[in-house]
């Protein structure tokens, strides 16, 4: 048969078939439907539109696609970017990217699959951020993990976050893995020893040097604290 014919035979199969797109095509979908939304002018991609025009935009992607099997391994994704010239590429991509850059200069990937789009990412990572990011006009739903990748706040308003519930989280942190806490996390405060005070002339030397290896642990401590910070961040 022509292969004409036979992918217009596959296009009648893949509507009995269904689509099947892959999570990369999900998300692509997700974003044109979130730039549509905001009034760019982008094709639908819903899945009743797309299979009424299998015809003009999944055909001609579709040379060496003669089984179910084969249609069961096929990428929509390529066919799915092909409806979109270079023009229109460039306006989504500006508008709904693929992932959010970071204050440290690292692509996080967005998840377009929810009401707002969002993105996970080590609290660290968003030190420096003083406005809140969006895509298409809305905000970016952030949740901000401890260094064990625990979820430890949920924030629409980075700028309003700062100030507040950031010493939560900072210890939250803290104590999730020591040693890494947050920018305004303090050492407890170094307590005199119980010889000290019962004792205050005989255990005079032996209090100073329990002060004294109290107040190097601590020193050592936050040098710790330091360089876990820089290597994290």
């Amino acid at each position: 048969a022509p292969p004409e014919a036979v992918a217009a035979a596959m296009c009648e199969g893949v509507r009995d078939l269904g689509l099947a797109p892959s999570d990369a095509a999900n998300r692509f979908r997700a974003r044109v439907a979130l730039v549509r939304e905001a009034g760019e002018d982008l094709p639908d991609m819903g899945d009743a539109a797309l299979l009424e025009g299998l015809e003009d935009w999944l055909m001609p992607h579709l040379a060496g696609v003669r089984t179910a099997q084969d249609w069961k391994g096929f990428d929509l994704l390529p066919a799915l970017r092909a409806m979109l010239d270079w023009d229109r590429m460039q306006r989504l991509d500006r508008l709904a990217p693929p992932g959010f850059i970071t204050p440290l200069g690292r692509s996080i990937p967005i998840d377009y699959s929810g009401d707002h789009p969002e993105i996970s990412l080590r609290l660290q990572e968003m030190f420096g951020q003083t406005t809140h990011p969006t895509v298409a006009g809305k905000p970016l739903r952030v949740t901000l993990l401890s260094p064990a990748q625990r979820p430890v706040q949920t924030t629409l308003d980075i700028p309003g976050f700062w100030p507040i519930p950031m010493p939560m989280c900072a210890r939250t942190c803290a104590g999730d893995t020591p040693g890494t806490p947050g920018p305004r996390t303090r050492p407890k405060p170094i307590r005199p020893c119980a010889q000290s005070r019962a004792e205050p002339e005989t255990g005079a030397a032996e209090a100073a040097a329990a002060r004294c290896t109290q107040v190097c642990f601590a020193f050592s401590r936050i040098i710790c604290i330091y360089r876990s910070t820089k290597r994290n961040m």
